[in-house]
């Protein structure tokens, strides 16, 4: 599993060679080392494009959510639906592993909207 956060300050893993770990500390050739950052500067563009989208699809489900907030209140029930907020959670989980819980709250905070 890469830890490579898309970010130049997190740690990169490879698959665990010795050019893998020449490369990622600074030791080894330095032709490694400059193809190495060259690999990762052509991938930078394609990461600012995906955050992009991201923050765009958070926006929208913000947007999305805070209609059904409404709805959901003009009904005489609450803001929060906590089942449904479970529902989301056991999918981001069971998605992506213990930190997909962590972006699912990050996520249901995101799209709740003032308390």
């Amino acid at each position: 599993m890469s830890t490579d956060t898309g970010t130049d300050t997190g740690p990169v893993t490879g698959s665990g060679t010795a050019t893998d770990t020449a490369t990622s500390t600074g030791t080894g050739s330095g032709s490694a080392d400059t193809a190495g950052a060259q690999d990762a500067a052509g991938a930078r563009p394609r990461i600012d494009e995906l955050d992009a989208r991201i923050i765009a699809l958070v926006q929208e489900r913000r947007s999305v959510s805070a209609g059904i907030q409404q709805a959901r209140i003009a009904a005489g029930g609450t803001r929060v639906h906590l089942a449904r907020e479970m529902e989301i959670l056991d999918r981001y989980r069971g998605e992506l592993g213990r930190h997909g819980t962590q972006l699912a709250m990050t996520l249901l905070t995101l799209c709740r909207g003032r308390l």
